[in-house]
């Protein structure tokens, strides 16, 4: 069987050589809406599309980071459950945060790519060599990155651009045949 995905070659180019991408939650791992329990506990409701593309995302040698203004133990326990090791919690300065995994990791900017969906997410974006926004990302955002998914946030996104990712890398219709076998 041959995959199904393709992209337009220019696209392709500007999204090689990723080694690292970071991921904010809530809106582009998530739905981007807040639900609480009547104890005012915090739920999120994830997409098992997007768990399986971080997972792709591993198996490539390509490490999915996570940078979010927000905590809570559902997204540790579905980080865990996912093997994302790289995660900064409860922060609104994501440029910085980013940096930090870089150093740790030994890569630089042009090594990295970046999903967000909101203000707070466009200094980390601009820096990235690649940039990616769900569909429904404010209207700035969609500006800034490289390629606009058709999924939503929480829907599928994630998803798509960890498959954008794995076709420029090259590695993408080796995981498939594996899987088809």
């Amino acid at each position: 069987m041959v995959p199904a995905l393709s992209y337009p070659p220019a696209l392709l180019l500007k999204a090689q050589g990723i080694r690292v991408a970071f991921f904010d939650v809530d809106g582009v791992l998530t739905d981007g809406g807040l639900y609480f329990t009547e104890t005012g506990e915090s739920i999120k409701r994830f997409h098992t599309l997007d768990g399986h593309g971080l997972k792709l995302l591993q198996r490539a040698g390509i490490v999915p980071a996570i940078i979010t203004g927000r905590d809570s133990l559902a997204l540790r326990n579905r980080l865990a459950a996912l093997g994302v090791v790289h995660a900064h919690f409860g922060t609104e300065d994501k440029g910085p945060a980013a940096q930090r995994t870089l150093r740790e990791l030994g890569l630089d900017w042009s090594q990295a790519a970046a999903m967000g969906d909101d203000w707070p997410d466009l200094a980390m974006m601009r820096h990235c060599a690649f940039s990616c926004a769900p569909s429904n990302a404010h209207a700035e955002v969609k500006a800034l990155a490289d390629h606009v998914t058709t999924e939503h946030g929480g829907h599928g996104a994630v998803r798509a651009f960890c498959d954008l990712l794995l076709v420029a890398s090259g590695r993408y219709a080796g995981l498939f045949e594996d899987a088809i076998r």
